[in-house]
């Protein structure tokens, strides 16, 4: 036997009675020469979990990691698991050392350190476990026993439940058989009571599974060899989205999971309004011209007044929305203390409004596990169509609900239950970005000129984050900077940018009135000219020209930021008695809805350059890339090949 049987590790934890076997597979691992880009691998992950009546879960992680190299012994010198306290109680009950030579160290568990864990804009208590391993050489094996009850968030209460996962009495998890080095064989486990029926599926990949009745409880066991790490692609959908990975839950289906959802909050009282919330809504509401106009005054209001920031903890805890009260005195919260204020706000005003789970970044699979990271908000319209908002992401941006969303699947809180849903894809006209130069060449290649930028949607958004997120004084400042991406020595005779806060009163537009010393290289008898649209200036509005086309071909998915339309021209006035050399060119692109077209010309003394791009949504297939590609190459090679102009 070269490794421990996958089944084998499915009964085991203590590994006392198996070290024979343990030797065995780490001997039979291999070394850096069969694993030439790895700097260690995990040998065995076995992962053995059983479900109470409640729901809550104790779980032993017997895993077992072998150093290839010196990096490799640079990463594993300290073991750490990262655990919310609030919902998770975690034991590093083991480690030991298998050397080289066959000896065995067994470390003092005792010397087992809890650290609170790097935070950043949420500083929610996540603590981390840690114990320091120590020096280690390649061929050495690392061998740890990892015990853990509890849950990602919970409703908190008291001994073991605040352990309980939210949905009292449901279990669910979602196992990742994949990681970012080789893992030899994985195998996950699960008991679960007889009267608790759990559906699952494993997604992007096949596994071995067995069921058996043991006792009171169904045994579940799932196990995959040789899960290599998948090769990333720059700008590729989530790792969820295909990679190997297990979905499990006993909840029957979404429109449970959506009566659960609606009836803690309302339990819990998340919406209810009080006197200092009424006045503050009727102030925002004074001049409202019709509901559409209250909705979006209330959603830009708490986007822009409630700081994202995870700093208050209330009674209630991952799924149960803070109160409005204690958001509305707090003026800070993460997504679902946003979604909530707003949603109290819109209740107050007299809408029908609740609470939505997203999950930003990945897809959700169609199987009830709680596939979600992100809280946003629905108000049901005159129509009885809901609408979708979303507070967190649309500070300082003319949407209500963000489209960097779209094609983003979503689960409503909804009294009679609700579905699993899909965010629309927005139209690129929604998104459109603006450029206009005007300009005028003399002999010696001095530019005259000016620029007009104006932008809308998510577009809009990627430019007015530059005045808004930094202070005021600085605005200019900043404007200059990104012109200085024409020609450092670009002089700016005016700046027009408007009042960047007045979001609200329609798109932006920027206005510039500038030269350019020396902008045209000038050689004998000739001037080089560079398009000015083709600089890099305001590119922050043009996330596809960021987008790897070096890359031919693409086995995922991929995506955009956002669905948009680019429309650019660029006349320049040239001096006279000279003549452009060849300049009538053309590039077309047309297929699965993306589309570019871009033209050089001549018309008497004036070079035109025109270009016109459409992308149509955020997430694209694999087999779309040629098109998008196309199209992007098509902008870059019309933005950056140099004119002739023969003097």
């Amino acid at each position: 036997m070269k490794r421990i049987s996958v089944l084998l590790l499915a009964v085991f934890i203590s590994a006392a009675a198996f070290t024979q076997d343990i030797r065995q597979a780490i001997d039979a691992a291999g070394t850096a020469k069969d694993y030439p880009n790895t700097t260690h691998l995990v040998v065995f992950d076995s992962i053995v979990s059983d479900v109470q009546e409640s729901g809550l879960s104790y779980v032993h992680t017997h895993r077992l990691y072998k150093v290839l190299n010196k990096e490799g012994a640079k990463k594993l010198r300290i073991i750490k698991y990262g655990y919310d306290p609030l919902s998770a109680y975690v034991e590093i009950r083991g480690v030991k050392i298998h050397r080289k030579d066959g000896s065995v160290e067994k470390l003092d568990v005792s010397k087992v350190h809890d650290y609170t864990a790097p935070a950043r804009m949420i500083y929610w208590g996540a603590s981390e476990k840690m114990i320091e391993v120590g020096k280690l050489y390649p061929g050495d094996a690392v061998e740890v026993n990892l015990f853990k009850k509890g849950f990602t968030y919970a409703l908190l209460a008291g001994d073991d439940d605040q352990y309980v996962p939210p949905m009292r009495g449901h279990f669910y998890d979602i196992v990742r058989f994949f990681g970012p080095v080789p893992i030899l064989e994985m195998v996950y486990q699960v008991d679960v009571p007889k009267d608790k029926p759990m559906q699952y599926e494993f997604y992007n990949g096949a596994v071995q599974v067995a069921s058996r009745f043991v006792d009171d409880k169904i045994r579940y066991t799932f196990a995959k060899e040789n899960l290599m790490p998948l090769k990333r692609e720059p700008g590729m959908v989530s790792l969820d989205n295909v990679a190997p990975k297990l979905l499990m839950s006993t909840s029957p289906d979404w429109e449970a999971k959506s009566m659960w959802f609606y009836g803690v909050n309302e339990d819990y009282g998340s919406f209810e309004s009080t006197p200092a919330i009424d006045k503050k809504v009727d102030e925002i509401l004074e001049g409202a011209e019709n509901k559409l106009d209250s909705i979006s005054l209330l959603t830009h209001w708490v986007g822009d007044n409630i700081r994202y920031s995870g700093l208050s903890m209330g009674e209630g805890e991952g799924y149960t929305l803070h109160t409005g009260e204690m958001n509305f005195n707090d003026r800070c919260g993460v997504c679902k203390d946003k979604a909530g204020m707003l949603i109290t706000m819109l209740r107050a005003a007299g809408f029908e409004s609740y609470a939505a789970m997203t999950m930003a970044g990945s897809r959700i699979d169609d199987l009830p596990a709680d596939q979600f990271n992100h809280s946003v908000t629905v108000v049901k319209m005159s129509n009885g169509e809901y609408k979708l908002l979303d507070p967190t992401w649309v500070p300082f941006v003319r949407e209500l609900w963000s489209s960097a969303e779209q094609q983003q699947n979503y689960l409503m809180g909804l009294p009679n239950g609700a579905d699993l849903m899909k965010t629309p894809v927005s139209a690129p006209e929604n998104h459109y970005f603006k450029m206009e130069v005007e300009g005028e060449l003399d002999k010696e290649g001095n530019l005259e000129g000016s620029l007009y930028v104006t932008a809308e949607g998510q577009s809009d958004a990627a430019i007015r984050r530059a005045f808004t997120s930094g202070y005021r004084h600085e605005w200019e400042r900043t404007l200059t900077r990104e012109l200085m991406k024409i020609s450092p020595d670009i002089v700016i005779h005016s700046l027009d940018f408007g009042e960047p806060y007045h979001y609200q009163e329609g798109p932006i537009r920027i206005t510039a009135r500038f030269i350019v010393p020396e902008y045209a290289m000038k050689l004998q008898g000739q001037l080089v000219y560079e398009p000015v649209s083709g600089k890099g200036a305001f590119q922050r509005a043009m996330a596809h020209l960021y987008q790897r086309t070096a890359l031919k071909e693409r086995k995922y998915a991929f995506r955009d930021r956002c669905s948009r339309e680019v429309t650019i021209s660029e006349t320049v006035k040239l001096p006279d008695y000279t003549t452009l050399e060849k300049v009538d060119e053309k590039i077309t692109s047309d297929k699965d809805g993306i589309k570019y077209e871009g033209k050089v010309k001549a018309d008497g003394k004036i070079l035109k350059i025109s270009q016109h791009a459409v992308y149509p949504k955020r997430v694209y297939e694999a087999d779309e890339w040629p098109a998008y590609r196309e199209a992007v190459m098509g902008q870059k090679k019309i933005s950056n090949t140099p004119v002739i102009i023969n003097l």
